[in-house]
């Protein structure tokens, strides 16, 4: 009963908001809308953290962090860069130690080098990529040369889902590295398919990319091809469905399993489809919803993407403002990391024991530039111990010298 009392003053609270303009005020369709949006609104559960899928996100920190400074040289012109102007964006770039530090603990990223800032001024230490790291570069061109089609087709999938198949260049630029894109996908992807983009626009802020045909081969989401293929293997009828399971020691109340229930058995709703006829409100919508987040994370490179970055397409996907609630209503589909003081959505299923074994081909550059970071650590491990037996070795030989020096001063004496 109270449940009911507190859907009703929801619905109250909303009746005369600009969502339901659009309805005239003794609409039956109008009433009904309410109490749909009353209903799913009031279904709540509890966070709960999830210790495994917060380490997967821990454990990425320090190449994240390293990916990031060499970022910062990559875009300097001639990609070099004075040390001491590294020493000062350390704030921005969320570096805690200092420069020179970091730059020994990683000797396989940067050479440095003496040089001059202004023509008469003093030599200063300046950075440039190491052998090693344009090897890396090399590789990593070569990587996403070999994945060129996987690239097109995620672009293309993530216009296809848009309400206009319009998405703002500028938006496109910042998830680049959430869906693997290369950092001139723009320049030089994008105008070698002209038969499926047009970037059109006057200045980079404020122009677009326009999806310019229709390829039904795209528009089939993870879900349903997951169906077509364990149909294949079976030989059964499958029907697309969300794989809505909650982790161990996990509950929520009767209510919220008897909504899931009655939700999943509603039928999937592809996110390639047309979407306009549908309330915005009503439960076929929040599937619909639900559909096309579990997409986006699909296409992500690490199934994961910073909920702050999905609230940019709210008006392209035709979320509504409340849209990150979903994911802790939700909470068999997905989960809402906090850690590091920013939320990020995980799809589960692509993970197992906190280890993310959907993996994306174009995972291979993370691979490969972890194995540069792991093998400067050797490197710098090797240098440390060598200079351990060094001290060492010196320690011993002054200890030998000690007796003889001493003698030898007490013979002066005499």
């Amino acid at each position: 009963m109270a449940t009911k009392l507190l859907n009703l003053r929801k619905a109250i609270a909303i009746f005369n908001s600009p969502f339901c303009t659009k309805f005239s005020p003794i609409s039956d369709s109008r009433v009904c809308i309410l109490l749909q949006w009353a209903s799913i609104s009031s279904l709540k559960v509890h966070w709960r953290k999830d210790q495994l899928l917060d380490k997967a996100i821990e454990d990425e920190k320090k190449w994240r962090l390293c990916a990031r400074v060499v970022k910062e040289v990559l875009n300097e012109p001639g990609q070099v860069m004075p040390l001491r102007y590294l020493e000062k964006r350390r704030e921005r770039l969320k570096l805690k130690l200092r420069a020179k530090t970091f730059i020994n603990q990683n000797p396989l990223l940067f050479d440095t080098y003496l040089d001059r800032i202004r023509p008469k001024s003093e030599p200063v230490e300046f950075i440039r990529p190491s052998c090693s790291l344009l090897t890396f570069l090399e590789e990593e061109q070569r990587i996403f040369s070999q994945n060129e089609p996987l690239i097109v087709a995620k672009l293309c999938k993530l216009l296809m889902m848009s309400k206009n198949k319009v998405i703002n260049a500028e938006k496109l630029v910042h998830v680049k590295r959430d869906f693997g894109f290369p950092n001139d996908f723009l320049t030089k992807l994008v105008p070698k398919y002209p038969n499926y983009f047009k970037l059109v626009g006057s200045s980079e802020d404020k122009s677009f990319l326009e999806l310019v045909s229709w390829e039904p081969k795209f528009a089939k989401s993870v879900i349903m091809h997951k169906a077509e293929e364990e149909e294949r293997l079976t030989g059964i009828r499958v029907r697309p469905s969300f794989n809505w399971r909650l982790p161990s020691g996990f509950y929520i109340k009767k209510e919220m399993r008897e909504w899931v229930r009655d939700w999943i058995e509603l039928l999937y709703i592809n996110p390639y489809d047309d979407a306009s006829n549908l309330d915005s409100a009503s439960r076929e919508m929040e599937k619909r919803m639900i559909g096309v987040l579990h997409e986006l994370l699909s296409l992500s490179l690490f199934k994961r993407i910073p909920v702050p970055i999905i609230g940019k397409f709210c008006e392209d996907y035709r979320f509504s403002n409340a849209f990150s609630n979903a994911f802790t209503r939700h909470s068999g589909i997905f989960y809402m990391s906090l850690k590091g003081g920013i939320k990020t959505a995980v799809l589960r299923e692509a993970y197992q024991n906190g280890v993310l074994i959907d993996r994306d081909p174009l995972l291979e550059i993370k691979d490969k530039f972890v194995e540069l970071l792991e093998e400067g650590w050797k490197v710098r491990s090797q240098q440390l111990r060598l200079s351990t037996e060094i001290v060492h070795k010196d320690m011993e030989s002054m200890a030998l010298l000690k007796p003889e020096l001493q003698c030898q001063e007490t013979n002066e004496q005499l």
